[in-house]
């Protein structure tokens, strides 16, 4: 099933003003926003902010969402975005495990779906899987709405310029296929492909009031990190940034599936399933610490399967250790079980509000 991609605004979208204004838009919500107020945070002239918002609304992205009172003169029209206008995918594909939902341009999800999948049955069949349900939430579309494309987010390491996964650990067989153009072919949509903790971090950090810089620390099938700098994913030239779950922390410690021995990964995961979870947090906690010392960042936040089924648990063991150290950072919980599959769809929207 091929989707409309066309029904936006692309050109207007692509222009640097445009996304100013929307990105503005998105962030004040069903409240909305004045002209006056979108001339004052973006520098651009009154008349500026009044041609480009004609023509968003012209395009269905923006509407009028009633009148606020002035201190002097008539009440301002106020301004919001209109989150049915487009919509993206948003896919999480994990080890075990394949999410898809569908996301409005505000980034909320309007549809799910979720099955099981085996990433050691090999490219063909995965994607195989990943094509049925993204034909199916497809189908989902309200009203037939554009769909502007899919993220798509799963273990590393992969280089997200290439759309290539590489040794994937654990899964050698993953290397080198053509992910991202194999299922933009399949699906007739444009296709982001991105590691799942850097998919996480870029939802997690497009929050109204996120902080400037915060590393997402993932524990599920797998242990990585997503690094946020400045308030944009720190990704690397070779998408290598963020491998926590392969620091070496045991130089004499067991081997893991990436080659190395002692890695954080390994460590980790074996405390969980000897069902010690305080001394996975603990493990963690060393993990987090090493980050903090190393990017001095502002927030850990902790997300991931294992994570949210204990989380007080990982969360006050994290902070123990860093406490322990004197590292003041603050450690919260990113508690939405689809982080990564919302993350997956930002993928794909970020772009429209110039992120």
């Amino acid at each position: 099933m091929k989707r409309d991609v066309v029904g936006v605004n692309v050109p207007a979208l692509r222009s640097h003003n445009a996304a100013l204004v929307l990105d503005l838009l998105r962030t004040a919500g069903e409240t909305g926003i004045s002209r006056l107020e979108l001339a004052e945070r973006t520098g651009l002239t009154p008349q500026a902010v009044s041609k480009i918002t004609a023509r968003l609304r012209a395009d269905g992205l923006a509407t009028e969402a009633g009148h606020r009172a002035s201190t002097g003169g008539k009440p301002r029209t106020v301004l919001r975005l209109v989150p049915s206008a487009a919509y993206a995918v948003g896919v999480h594909l994990d080890r075990d495990e394949l999410t898809v939902l569908l996301a409005d341009l505000a980034g909320a999800a309007v549809a799910l779906r979720r099955r099981p999948v085996d990433l050691g049955a090999g490219p063909g069949p995965v994607l195989d899987a990943v094509t049925e349900e993204v034909r199916a939430l497809l189908g989902e579309v309200p009203s037939g709405g554009p769909v502007l494309g899919a993220g798509v987010a799963m273990p590393g390491p992969l280089d997200h310029r290439a759309g290539v996964p590489g040794r994937v650990t654990g899964f050698p067989e993953w290397a080198g296929r053509p992910v991202r153009d194999e299922l933009a072919a399949r699906l007739g949509l444009p296709v982001v492909l991105d590691k799942d903790t850097n998919a996480a971090a870029l939802g997690l950090a497009l929050r109204p009031a996120a902080p400037g810089s915060f590393a997402y620390v993932h524990l599920g099938t797998g242990l990585g990190a997503g690094l946020v700098l400045g308030g944009a994913p720190l990704r690397g030239d070779r998408t290598g940034a963020g491998e926590l779950g392969h620091q070496t922390v045991r130089l004499d410690g067991p081997p893991c599936g990436c080659g190395g021995r002692g890695c954080l990964e390994v460590l980790c995961l074996a405390a969980v399933a000897r069902g010690e979870l305080a001394e996975a947090a603990r493990i963690l906690g060393v993990g987090a610490a090493n980050l903090v010392r190393l990017l001095d960042i502002d927030q850990v936040l902790l997300g991931g399967r294992v994570v949210l089924a204990a989380p007080e648990v990982f969360a006050a063991g994290v902070r123990e250790v860093l406490a322990g150290l004197d590292l003041a950072t603050p450690v919260g919980l990113a508690t939405a079980r689809d982080a990564v599959a919302e993350g997956a769809a930002w993928l794909t929207l970020a772009p429209v509000f110039g992120k």
